[in-house]
C-alpha cells in the first residue's frame, strides 16, 4: 500500500533528489514498505532506490545517495507508516476498562503494538506478534523491546489476559533470548493472584533470561473508581507492599550475587505505600525503567542535591505554588523545602491534589485531571505562579487527560501556570525562572 509523503525536508538528499510532498512510497531497493522498521531498514546503505507515485498517476524512481544511515528526509502521514494494532486481550487490570465515558476517543484505544515498544517504550504482551515478527526483531536488530510479562504460570497467564493462547506467547520471549535480543519486563501485581508464591516463581524463572532480559519491574495494579461488572480485584495495603518489598529485595541480593545485576525492581509506589525509604541509587542499576515510575523519587532526590551543590542561592523575593499528586507530595514538599534555605525570600505551598476523577485509589500525579486540579486550587493563595509537573500533559501539547488546557487551568486560576519537566535540575531552576 502507497505511503503518503507529507513533508520532505529541504536540502535533504531526498528533496535534492526531486520527491516533493504529495508522492507517496511505493518501494525502495525493489522492496514493498510495511512500516518504518522496514523503510529505515532499506534506507541504511548509502545509495538507495526509491519508487515513488506522483499525484498525476505516474510512477518514478529515484537513486538517493546519502552518508550512512542519515534519513532520506521524507515525513510520512503517520508516524509508524501503518495501522495501529489494536489489543485483543481482555486484561482482569486493564486501566482503559476503567474509564468513564465521554472522554477522548483515543484514550480508549487499546494497542499492543511491538512497534511501539522500540519506538515510545510501550509495553507488549506478546500475544499479538507471530513468528514472523519475532524474526523481523531479530534481523533488523531492533531493541531493547519491552514485554508485559505479569506471570510465567501459563494458565495464570491465560486467566489474568483473557486469552487462552496468553501462556502459549511467553514462548516467544525464548526464541528472543536465543537471539540475544535486549528485552524489559513488567510485571502488574494483582492481589491474591499473581503475587506471594506466583510472584516467586515468575521471577526465577524471569532470571534464567538474564543478561538479555536486563531488568523487571513490578508495578500494582491501578483501580479507578469505575471498575463495576468487571473483574473483583482488592487494593494492596500498606502491609502488602512491606512484603512485596521484603520478597523483591530477597531477590535482588541473591540475584546481585550470582549475576552482578538487582534484575527484579519494586515501583516506587510500593515504598512510598509502605513508607520504606528509597533504595541508593546503586541498586537500581542505570535506572532501566524510570520512566516506569522504577528509581524516580531516587533520581529526582539525588538531581536536586547535585544541583544545589552548584547552587549560590539569592535574596530574590517571589511567592508562587506547585501542584501534585497525593503520592509524591511528601517528598516533593520535602524537597522543596530544601531548596528554599537556599532561596530564604521565596515562599513556596505545595499542594496535594486528590484524583476524585478517577477515584482516590489513583495517586499517582500524570493522572490527575485539570477539573481536579482547578477545582481543589481554586480560593487558594497559590502565589504569583502556578507550577505543573510535564507528566499531566499528553505528549507535545498543553492538554490534559480530560482535555482541559494549561491555558483554561491559568484563566480559571486567575494565575499564570508554568509547566516543570519532572527531573531535579529542572525542580532546582524553577526557583530561578521566576
Amino acid at each position: 500500500m502507497p505511503k503518503l509523503i507529507k513533508e520532505v525536508l529541504e536540502y535533504s538528499a531526498a528533496f535534492e533528489a526531486g520527491i516533493r510532498a504529495g508522492d507517496s512510497l511505493l518501494l525502495v531497493n525493489g522492496s514493498k514498505i510495511g512500516d518504518i522498521f522496514d523503510y529505515q531498514f532499506e534506507c541504511a546503505d548509502t545509495e538507495i532506490d526509491i519508487t515513488v507515485l506522483h499525484e498525476d498517476g505516474s510512477e518514478e524512481t529515484y537513486l538517493i545517495e546519502k552518508s550512512e544511515d542519515e534519513d532520506p528526509g521524507l515525513i510520512f502521514e503517520d508516524g509508524i507508516m501503518d495501522d495501529y494494532r489494536k489489543c485483543r486481550n481482555k486484561c482482569i487490570f486493564c486501566f482503559i476498562d476503567q474509564m468513564p465515558e465521554g472522554m477522548r476517543e483515543t484514550l480508549y484505544f487499546k494497542d499492543d503494538d511491538s512497534r511501539l515498544s522500540f519506538l515510545q517504550g510501550n509495553y507488549v504482551t506478546l500475544t499479538n506478534m507471530s513468528d514472523e515478527d519475532i524474526e523481523r526483531i531479530i534481523r533488523y536488530n531492533l531493541e531493547p523491546i519491552n514485554i508485559s510479562f505479569q506471570t510465567t504460570n501459563p494458565e495464570l497467564r491465560n486467566k489474568m489476559m483473557g486469552n487462552r493462547f496468553a501462556g502459549e506467547a511467553l514462548k516467544k520471549a525464548d526464541r528472543l533470548f536465543e537471539a540475544g535480543v535486549r528485552m524489559n519486563g513488567q510485571i502488574v501485581l494483582c492481589k491474591g493472584i499473581n503475587d506471594g508464591k506466583e510472584l516467586e516463581r515468575s521471577i526465577s524463572d524471569l532470571s534464567r533470561y538474564i543478561p538479555y532480559l536486563e531488568s523487571v519491574s513490578v508495578v500494582p495494579v491501578g483501580l479507578s473508581r469505575f471498575r463495576e461488572g468487571l473483574y473483583p480485584l482488592e487494593p494492596f495495603d500498606k502491609e502488602d507492599a512491606k512484603k512485596v518489598i521484603a520478597l523483591i529485595e530477597g531477590w535482588q541480593d541473591k540475584l546481585f550475587k550470582k549475576h552482578g545485576t538487582h534484575f527484579i525492581h519494586a515501583s516506587d509506589e510500593w515504598y512510598l505505600n509502605a513508607g520504606i525509604p528509597i533504595p541508593e541509587a546503586s541498586r537500581y542499576d542505570g535506572y532501566l525503567q524510570i520512566e516506569n515510575g522504577v528509581g524516580m523519587v531516587r533520581s529526582l532526590t539525588d538531581e536536586v542535591e547535585e544541583a544545589l551543590s552548584e547552587e549560590r542561592g539569592s535574596n530574590r523575593e517571589f511567592r508562587f505554588s506547585v501542584a501534585k499528586g497525593e503520592l509524591i507530595y511528601p517528598v516533593i514538599k520535602s524537597l522543596t523545602d530544601k531548596v528554599c534555605s537556599y532561596y530564604p525570600n521565596i515562599s513556596v505551598t505545595v499542594y496535594p491534589v486528590r484524583n476524585v476523577f478517577f477515584g482516590e485509589r489513583i495517586t499517582v500525579t500524570g493522572l490527575l485531571t485539570g477539573e481536579d486540579i482547578t477545582a481543589q486550587l481554586r480560593g487558594k493563595d497559590l502565589g504569583e505562579r502556578l507550577f505543573l509537573p510535564d507528566t499531566l500533559l499528553r505528549f507535545g501539547t498543553e492538554t490534559l487527560l480530560d482535555d482541559m488546557t494549561v491555558p483554561m487551568i491559568s484563566d480559571a486560576l486567575q494565575v499564570p501556570v508554568s509547566i516543570v519537566k519532572s527531573d531535579g535540575y529542572s525542580f532546582v531552576k524553577m526557583f530561578e525562572v521566576i
